[in-house]
């Protein structure tokens, strides 16, 4: 026999077995049916002589994998649109989140104002742009410890001015 026509009767007899497997699977019978669909328009384009003995397994790991598929392209495609949109809150709210920026900002300038000025410069340098205490070190042309001394001092003051209005 030929692999259609080992295919078309295992179609007739166990479709509907195959669909009730992908159905648990999905909770949702139309993608089910599409899936059953593309399994068996697999098993037909498959150039490789199909056993009787092998077809069911065979169709069911298809069905798996379709599924797997299906699965994976959908988190996916959430993924995605959650990339897209990750502030699913619009309008007045947005001008909002940027303003506590603009707040959260000011009170660091405010905790700031409390220490003197080269911890000051210091703390600047590392928040703001994002240097490591040998780069401010560098930077500066200061001691590599008296400037993660400084930095420290600084974080200290800062922790505690925050604390005070939180």
């Amino acid at each position: 026999m030929q692999n259609s026509e080992i295919i078309e009767i295992y179609y007739r007899n166990h479709q509907e077995e195959l669909l009730t497997f992908v159905s648990s699977r999905l909770d949702n019978r139309e993608l089910a049916e599409d899936i059953v669909q593309d399994v068996f328009v697999k098993l037909l384009c498959t150039p490789q002589p199909i056993m009787e003995c092998t077809l069911a397994a065979l169709a069911i790991t298809i069905a798996r994998n379709l599924i797997n598929d299906y699965y994976r392209r959908r988190n996916c495609r959430i993924l995605y649109t959650q990339q897209l949109n990750p502030n699913p809150i619009t309008g007045e709210r947005e001008s909002e989140s940027v303003l506590s920026i603009r707040e959260i900002t000011e009170f660091l300038e405010r905790g700031l104002a409390r220490v003197a000025e080269p911890c000051r410069d210091i703390y600047r340098l590392h928040i703001y742009e994002g240097m490591k205490v040998s780069d401010i070190a560098h930077h500066l042309n200061t001691d590599y410890k008296s400037t993660e001394y400084r930095l420290g001092i600084a974080r200290k003051e800062v922790r505690k001015y925050l604390r005070r209005i939180s």
